[in-house]
């Protein structure tokens, strides 16, 4: 079978793989019909990838059918369309006891240190395959999994209604961020370089939008929130000066929440932190959310048109990442079109 395997930085092939085969009672082999490109993906390409490992077949947010099922799978039947939860687990750890595998002392990501999506088949256990109705199209179920990183955001966040949430950056995790938050009742505020972006965040219900390029940022929402600041700050950006943004201006007894992984160090003063009491929570991947995100996505609550920009063949793969690297200010989400 095809695979798209990054060999080492800046090196990106189309390679044939084994089929694999269902080797263990619960395991599931999925047909891969098709894969979203990730932030995380191009940092593996470009090799700022603090934990991934090479040689790797890439991708983790995907959709594809059941082909085959293992004698002990119950949850799923061949013909069943599914999404993957892309983490490994112990059980065993102190994350794993406390709820929390997605930062397991021994975690296994899909796409990142283990063999991904970006294939034609995929065999899975069954405990992180999650099975999506029929009648949900593959372009909006291709985009349950970056829904499941918007829902942690907000659930690190603690996202209530009748909170401001101020969100850096208006690219694919921003945006599920937005409309997670604005489920929840919360007043939004979303800022991005692009003002094409900014429009499609005000379509999916941003109550304001800010360009830093235009305005200043602090300025602003200090007359949003009348000198209080956000009480949340969502930063997707995640960047060292956007996290030291977030720490200033979010309000007294707030939160911030970190999703980035760059390594540079930022410069941030206690004196913030511990005048206003702030709570800074990381945020990585995933915990339980699967099964609330398809729900929302069942029951209409996700807008998800014009989400996907563009289409690719798998491959077409350079292609796909050659126009996420020159042309961003255009791209919302890329999906390769794989079976």
């Amino acid at each position: 079978m095809k695979a798209v395997q990054v060999t080492g930085p800046g090196r990106i092939d189309i390679v044939e793989k084994e089929m694999p085969r269902i080797t263990r009672e619960d395991e599931v082999l999925v047909k891969v019909r098709l894969a979203g490109i990730c932030g995380s993906d191009m940092h593996i390409y470009h090799g700022t990838s603090p934990v991934a490992t090479y040689p790797r077949v890439i991708g983790h947010e995907m959709v594809g059918e059941v082909a085959e099922t293992g004698p002990a799978v119950k949850r799923v039947k061949a013909g069943d369309r599914v999404v993957m939860e892309p983490i490994e687990w112990c059980g065993e750890c102190y994350a794993c006891r406390s709820g929390r595998r997605n930062v397991c002392a021994r975690l296994e990501v899909y796409g990142v240190s283990r063999d991904g999506a970006f294939s034609e088949y995929i065999v899975l256990p069954e405990r992180i395959v999650h099975k999506v109705d029929d009648r949900l199209d593959w372009h909006e179920a291709v985009l349950i999994e970056p829904f499941t990183i918007g829902a942690q955001a907000n659930w690190r966040g603690g996202v209530a209604a009748g909170d401001t949430v101020f969100i850096m950056g208006a690219g694919t995790i921003g945006l599920c961020s937005l409309q997670v938050a604005k489920i929840k009742g919360a007043t939004c505020i979303v800022s991005d370089l692009s003002d094409d972006k900014l429009a499609y965040a005000k379509s999916l219900g941003a109550d304001y939008t800010l360009n830093p390029l235009k305005c200043d940022i602090p300025e602003e929402l200090a007359r949003i929130t009348g000198g209080l600041g956000p009480n949340v700050t969502i930063d997707a950006v995640c960047t060292p000066k956007t996290f030291e943004q977030a720490v200033e201006i979010t309000s007294i007894a707030g939160r911030v929440v970190c999703l980035g992984f760059d390594v540079t160090p930022s410069s941030i003063a206690q004196y913030s932190i511990t005048k206003k009491e702030l709570t800074i929570a990381g945020s990585r991947l995933q915990t339980d959310k699967f099964p609330e995100v398809i729900g929302w996505f069942q029951s209409g609550k996700i807008k998800a048109d014009n989400f996907v920009t563009h289409r690719f063949a798998l491959t077409e793969v350079g292609r796909a990442v050659e126009l996420i690297e020159t042309r961003p200010d255009k791209v919302r989400k890329v999906v390769l079109e794989i079976g």
